[in-house]
């Protein structure tokens, strides 16, 4: 019998370009590491990765198509930002046509780009996951991913802030779940470690 998994990857293939395709797997190799390291469920965290952007490069009419379908709504930030809208409608593609029902595998796809205040376990897997997948080549990505052997909260921290910086630098929109989700992980940071007495963190966010 055809596994979730197998059936969400050969409709990937479809569905994606190799790039996409192989980012994909690279999301579900780290999603699966940070799972095992951070004692989140693993068929939960793969089946989120795989499906975090099914939507991605779905046509106009085919994001058209599925937000009628599906009844939709985005906010006003979401309406004017592509790079948003997909998260969402791949949390509809996951729950109605591979009946997922697992709320917080719907969340984590939903959320995994901008993150949001009182994120689950998953939910902050799946958005860091998406950093640090191998493929990724941007500045600082190391530094990330140093930083995901050492506390979840404060690697996803210094991503968000590194994304937030440069949505400013660039003057794009910031969502106002991104500022939420900040918050929330720079609070939990405090509880878990404090940056200045920790000679790991000190020394990978200096160099």
């Amino acid at each position: 019998m055809e596994s979730i998994f197998d059936r969400i990857k050969k409709d990937l293939k479809h569905l994606l370009s190799e790039k996409r395709y192989q980012h994909t797997l690279g999301v579900e190799k780290s999603a699966i590491m940070l799972s095992e390291k951070y004692g989140e469920n693993i068929n939960k965290a793969r089946i989120s990765a795989l499906l975090h952007d099914i939507a991605k490069q779905l046509s106009d009419d085919e994001i058209k198509e599925k937000i009628k379908k599906y009844n939709i709504v985005f906010d006003e930030i979401e309406q004017v930002s592509h790079q948003l809208l997909h998260a969402k409608i791949g949390r509809y593609i996951a729950q109605y046509e591979y009946n997922i029902e697992d709320e917080d595998i719907l969340n984590a796809i939903s959320y995994h780009t901008t993150g949001r205040a009182d994120m689950s376990k998953l939910e902050m897997i799946i958005c860091l996951a998406d950093y640090i997948e191998e493929n990724r080549k941007f500045e600082g990505v190391e530094k990330i991913r140093q930083l995901s052997y050492i506390d979840l909260y404060y690697a996803l921290y210094y991503a968000l802030n590194n994304t937030m910086i440069h949505l400013a630098s660039e003057n794009d929109l910031i969502h106002q779940d991104t500022l939420n989700a900040r918050n929330f992980l720079l609070k939990n940071c405090k509880k878990h470690l404090e940056e200045v007495k920790h000679p790991h963190i000190k020394k990978i966010i200096q160099e």
